[in-house]
């Protein structure tokens, strides 16, 4: 395999630095689950405050099932909890919801970046179906050349996806932040822990970006030397 992908090394930290991040959220997110608000909110009454508050009470705040399943559709104008964050009366809940109800802030703003996102979904959701179709192909075809620009390709629209997340969920977590304060929904000694769980959750984006990134660069190094 190591002639087909000489530079399969350069991929090495961002592999590292993807489970490092997944197993940092995962403990972050099982200690706070267990350290329940002085207020007592679930996530879902968080998130209904917040979204109120806002004047986004058409809204709906919904359970899904799943483990951190939770998350904000745009096209539906309707936030989705996991079940343990909807029914969590712990700091963890209280702070995944409030992320995703910044997400819920940040369309009615028209944030720039959301809606940048919103447009490359699609695309996306294409390009992380496909790469791995198009690589096989090519082996079985003899065409690795061809199909290695096909795949620049499709990792430079990931990368530019991943990167345009970061400011995203950066300032989700600061809106979410911002109004779990200002509405009193946590006390003063709870924003470490809140803060804790907002911040291992954003790790794992910067760890996609970085995997994407080296992956593209893998195949930029193999094209170049190709030719």
């Amino acid at each position: 395999m190591s002639f087909l992908f000489p530079y399969w090394w350069i991929v090495i930290p961002g592999i590292i630095l993807g489970i490092y991040a997944q197993i940092k959220l995962m403990s972050t997110y099982r200690k706070y689950s267990q350290v329940g608000t002085a207020r007592g909110l679930t996530g879902a009454a968080a998130a209904r405050a917040i979204l109120d508050q806002a004047g986004l009470n058409n809204v709906p705040v919904e359970e899904v099932p799943g483990q951190l399943t939770d998350h904000y559709d745009p096209t539906k104008k309707a936030l989705f909890l996991s079940s343990d964050n909807y029914h969590g009366e712990s700091l963890a809940a209280v702070g995944v919801a409030a992320h995703e109800s910044g997400h819920a802030l940040q369309h009615q703003a028209a944030y720039a970046p959301l809606e940048i996102r919103m447009a490359l979904v699609p695309i996306q959701n294409f390009a992380s179906f496909a790469w791995q179709g198009i690589i096989l192909l090519g082996f079985i075809f003899g065409l690795f050349k061809m199909f290695l620009g096909i795949a620049i390709a499709i990792f430079t629209v990931m990368s530019v996806f991943q990167l345009v997340s970061l400011p995203v969920e950066f300032d989700a977590s600061n809106r979410a932040k911002k109004r779990l304060y200002d509405l009193g929904l946590i006390q003063p000694q709870e924003r470490e822990g809140v803060s804790k769980v907002l911040s291992a959750a954003a790790m794992t984006y910067v760890a996609a970006l970085v995997t994407t990134v080296l992956e593209l660069l893998q195949y930029v190094l193999i094209a170049r030397d190709r030719d």
